[in-house]
């Protein structure tokens, strides 16, 4: 089986290229200039790691389960860090995106439409938490009523995408000021909170597994662990090949790359989940157990402002904002790229925002005008997410550990191990989840 050709397929190029010389290319010392250089892909990523799906699945967890499920938010964390290796790894090594080889596996027009409708639903549900973020974010700081942020927020990304109008640079820098915002505003809540660190400590090492948790902890790993990043991850750092010069024979250059992309995911990732552990224990040492049933973020908001002053919750609701903003552009990223790659279909980036922000409106006006938890739509949201990734996780593992593929860059025996792992992990919790339903 060939591998799809690439050329017509990836995002639209900057328009001023990186200099790479053929010195940096071939040297196997990394330095810190070349990694800034680098430094991009995963950290588009790691904005979905922080969205505001991660809010209300850790304000959920940490208010009604104190610090127990702490070990979960780390759990998550490891798991996206060899996913989102992999799924890096595969745009390097192949100079195709996971989106391009499922495609050439189904050999069917049929089964690619049926797979990218499926698709699209994972999509729509992770936008869901995002554009909620936005809304309720915007009501908090601003005071606007719900129903009236919910059309409002649906031209967020549309306003950042005409700002830097299809600069992956530029757009790598707003990305990197959206994780330095949310890194710090947690940082400083944690210090303002005070909490437990012999708690801490234990909980982050001890597993708690109850009939009332599993719900919580699915909805961790679906806030965590994406679809949507795990279909993008490789486009981006194929179109960081292309962008380089690198062509398709050169392993040298490719496998400095591959170091780079190690680096950048551990690095980046390591943050994110710092910042998820951080939300799960500012909740519990702020809301256990005097407001363990707090059912809203608005809720939340408005318990921290008086214990905690203004100052505190101001800056939580800006990192709810941040993340809204900055993870739905990751949305319409990954949504894109399927489009393209699995249908052939190139859209309107524009357009593609709209429809789909259009679809989230309707069933959010529906829930705020039924008096529905904006927290509970999150954390459902995420566990209809944790459900999703198999679609792309499956294929991902398949891909990386044959040669035919991958060539030189085939995962190891333990690595294949290793990955296996985590797949039989997530699907066990949500077979877990499914039979405690039922």
């Amino acid at each position: 089986m060939s591998l799809p050709s690439n050329r017509a397929q990836v995002p639209a190029e900057p328009t001023e290229k990186p200099e790479v010389t053929e010195q940096q290319k071939t040297n196997p010392h990394i330095s810190l200039r070349e990694f800034i250089a680098y430094l991009g892909p995963t950290l588009i990523i790691s904005l979905a790691y922080i969205d505001p799906g991660n809010f209300g699945t850790d304000i959920a967890g940490g208010a009604a389960f104190h610090y127990d499920l702490l070990f979960a938010v780390w759990m998550a964390g490891l798991m996206a860090m060899v996913l989102q290796y992999l799924s890096g790894k595969l745009g390097i090594a192949t100079g195709s995106s996971l989106a391009q080889l499922i495609k050439v596996s189904l050999n069917s027009r049929t089964r690619a439409i049926a797979y990218w409708l499926v698709a699209e639903v994972a999509i729509a549900a992770t936008d869901l938490a995002e554009y909620l973020g936005t809304v309720i974010a915007l009501n908090i700081l601003f005071g606007i009523p719900l129903l009236y942020a919910g059309f409002l927020g649906a031209g967020d990304v549309i306003i950042l995408l005409i700002l830097l109008n299809n600069r992956y640079r530029v757009l790598e820098y707003f990305f990197m000021l959206f994780v330095s915002i949310i890194s710090i505003g947690f940082l400083y809540e944690l210090l303002v909170v005070g909490p437990n660190l012999q708690q801490i400590a234990i909980h982050s090492l001890t597993p708690t597994l109850t009939g009332g948790t599993v719900l919580v902890i699915v909805g961790i790993v679906g806030a965590t662990v994406m679809p949507h990043v795990l279909w993008l991850h490789s486009s981006l750092t194929q179109t960081k090949v292309q962008r380089w010069g690198i062509k398709e024979g050169e392993l040298a250059p490719k496998k400095k790359m591959l170091r780079l992309h190690l680096r950048e995911n551990v690095v980046v990732l390591t943050i994110a989940s710092c910042v998820n552990a951080a939300i799960l224990i500012m909740a519990a040492a702020a809301f256990y157990p005097k407001y363990s049933s707090v059912s809203q973020i608005s809720q939340a908001y408005d318990i921290m402002k008086p214990l905690f002053g203004a100052a505190a919750a101001i800056i939580f609701a800006v990192t709810l904002l941040s993340s809204g903003i900055a993870s739905s552009t990751v949305g319409t990223l990954a949504g894109q790229e399927l489009m393209t790659s699995i249908l052939g279909v190139k859209v309107n980036k524009y357009l593609r925002r709209i429809v789909t922000r259009l679809i989230n409106v309707f069933p959010t006006t529906i829930a705020i005008l039924l008096g529905l938890s904006p927290l509970s739509l999150l954390v459902y949201s995420q566990v209809l997410l944790s459900l999703f990734i198999p679609l792309p996780m499956i294929p991902l593992v398949y891909y990386t550990s044959r040669k035919k593929f991958m060539g030189t860059f085939v995962n190891r025996w333990w690595f294949i191990i290793v990955a296996l792992a985590v797949v039989g992990t997530i699907i066990a919790l949500n077979i877990d989840l499914l039979t405690s339903m039922l």
